[in-house]
């Protein structure tokens, strides 16, 4: 266990003392996960308030073609991302194969889902007693949509927290998408698995302490979020029972 001990030391330094070459991978990291995260929450969650709160025709199979997509290997979602970006692919002139941006879409196929599937869940976990109560005050459309969305703002946001979980911790999606390009688009996890490849025990330590920092700050928050939507649930169903 020497050099575990000797590794954790060195990581420590590394980090008190900002080293360049691990802050970068921790930056492309944090790039990345942003641009993801908000072009999935841009996307999902109109998505999935629709797919949760309206009734249409071919809803059903819309839903299973999410919950496929949540399944889908994420190896598999690279390669096809690959093939889009590719210099023969459909994409190749746009130049986003192994670089920020389209690491970014590859991620962005990885958190929609979530987004999407979370956000029409929380959308039909609503209490349907609401609705019948806006409705026999006279509400319309518009405030209906508003008092579902804000009854559901609470899973949403523990939708965005798994979604945000999820894409800073992907590995295979940003190896084939981005390269693992040194100084650009090398991320936290591809340098962890490199560096620990090469033997450098050190760097790998000191980026792994930073994705546990941040994996714990994320289910803190989500652990917040989970009390408070079960507590906002909680209050509406006494409320219910006390009418």
């Amino acid at each position: 266990m020497d050099y575990f001990s000797e590794g954790l030391t060195k990581a420590v330094a590394l980090l008190l003392a900002l080293d360049p070459e691990t802050f970068s991978a921790v930056w492309a990291t944090a790039s990345v996960t942003a641009l993801a995260l908000i072009a999935s929450l841009l996307m999902g969650l109109p998505l999935g308030f629709a797919l949760g709160h309206f009734h249409f025709p071919g809803r059903r199979g819309v839903r299973l073609f999410v919950d496929w997509m949540l399944s889908l290997p994420t190896v598999v979602i690279g390669l096809i991302v690959y093939a889009f970006l590719t210099a023969r692919g459909p994409l190749g002139e746009w130049g986003l194969l192994f670089s920020v941006p389209g690491m970014a879409l590859g991620l962005t196929l990885l958190g929609l889902p979530i987004i999407i599937s979370m956000t029409a869940t929380a959308v039909e976990s609503t209490d349907s007693r609401l609705t019948q109560t806006l409705l026999s005050l006279g509400a319309d459309r518009w405030q209906l949509l508003w008092a579902t969305l804000t009854e559901a703002r609470f899973a949403m946001a523990l939708a965005a927290a798994t979604a945000f979980g999820r894409i800073v911790s992907e590995v295979g999606i940003a190896m084939m998408v981005g390269g693992n390009i040194k100084w650009q688009t090398r991320t936290i996890t591809t340098a962890i698995a490199l560096e620990t490849g090469k033997g450098e025990f050190a760097t790998g330590i000191a980026l792994g302490i930073v994705l546990m920092i941040v994996a714990l700050v994320v289910n803190l928050l989500v652990g917040l979020l989970r009390g408070r939507a079960n507590g906002s649930a909680g209050g509406h169903r006494a409320g219910g029972g006390r009418t």
